[in-house]
């Protein structure tokens, strides 16, 4: 089957060691061989600047990670460079696109150029923070539970005008709500059920509820801590928040963004992209061929 990860962190894995292969490392939990055991057939590459960064080299570190991966993923690894639905929906038998997504705008400061700068260089997904406040919006990990702010509206007028997703995860709530009215593409790349576990960077069911009525689809997670209070998570856990989804009416909005390469603990029996294997067949003693093949891909190929 093929697969849409909607979340990955390898460039922020090769800012930090250049010299790392994508190829076959074994540091590395997305691999261009793990992609092709794996049977991904879209990947989308996260530009997340961490926070150690001085903030006066955040933009610098943001523009290295987009030459590290047209050198290393595209000119290197022989992805396909996703940054329209017609280069998707083109993509020939072997071949595998690559997407870019910013995940937090602190890189770009103050400065709307600077965005339209990274959508100009094939940014197709933003994410407005991280967990923290920065210029346009409150993270969710922020107390005060902020909307955005006015050049954060003035962000996401941009990405309407560009027709780019933009993503929700990481937002704070009141900045989720925001969003929703101003911008009709919306996505949450890698987050899970509230309900199920009470944490953060969860989504509430009035949200999941939201996000179906507007279309959008929402990637499940195999970050464990999101799964689940449990000090091991497995794929059951998984199971768990799609049904709980399912449960709302989104089985025609249910995804994956595993947050490969950003997490150092993993679900036992998804430690690789490789181990989509394992999942899918947990997913098919669940549910029908045709929704596993929704949840895989087409839930997000279909409002990409």
């Amino acid at each position: 089957m093929k697969i849409f990860d909607a979340h990955c962190d390898v460039l922020m894995k090769t800012l930090l060691e250049p010299k790392i292969d994508f190829i076959q490392a074994s540091s590395l939990q997305v691999t261009k061989a793990g992609m092709v055991k794996a049977g991904i057939k879209v990947q989308v590459f996260a530009i997340y600047v961490p926070e150690a960064i001085h903030p006066s080299m955040r933009f610098e570190a943001a523009l290295t990670m987009i030459e590290l991966f047209f050198e290393r993923i595209i000119k290197g690894a022989g992805l396909t460079f996703i940054q329209q639905e017609e280069d998707l929906f083109s993509l020939k038998n072997g071949e595998i696109g690559a997407v870019l997504a910013l995940e937090g705008c602190d890189c770009i400061e103050q400065d709307l150029l600077r965005l339209r700068t990274l959508l100009r260089l094939g940014v197709r997904s933003v994410g407005l923070t991280w967990n923290h406040a920065n210029a346009l919006a409150d993270g969710v990990l922020e107390e005060r539970n902020g909307g955005l702010t006015r050049l954060g509206k003035q962000a996401v007028s941009l990405l309407s005008e560009r027709n780019c997703w933009c993503d929700v995860s990481h937002l704070s709530e009141a900045g989720f709500w925001d969003c929703l009215t101003l911008h009709n593409k919306i996505i949450a790349s890698h987050s899970n059920c509230q309900s199920i576990r009470p944490h953060p960077r969860n989504l509430t069911d009035e949200q999941i509820q939201a996000l179906i009525h507007h279309g959008s689809p929402i990637g499940i997670t195999f970050v464990p801590e999101f799964l689940t209070n449990r000090p091991n998570a497995r794929i059951s856990d998984v199971i768990q928040h799609v049904e709980h989804i399912c449960s709302l009416g989104g089985v025609k909005h249910i995804g994956f963004g595993s947050d490969f390469d950003g997490i150092d603990n993993t679900v036992i029996g998804l430690e690789r992209i490789e181990s989509y294997e394992n999942l899918i067949n947990e997913l098919l003693r669940h549910y029908a061929e045709e929704d596993v093949q929704g949840f895989l891909y087409k839930n997000f190929t279909n409002r990409f």
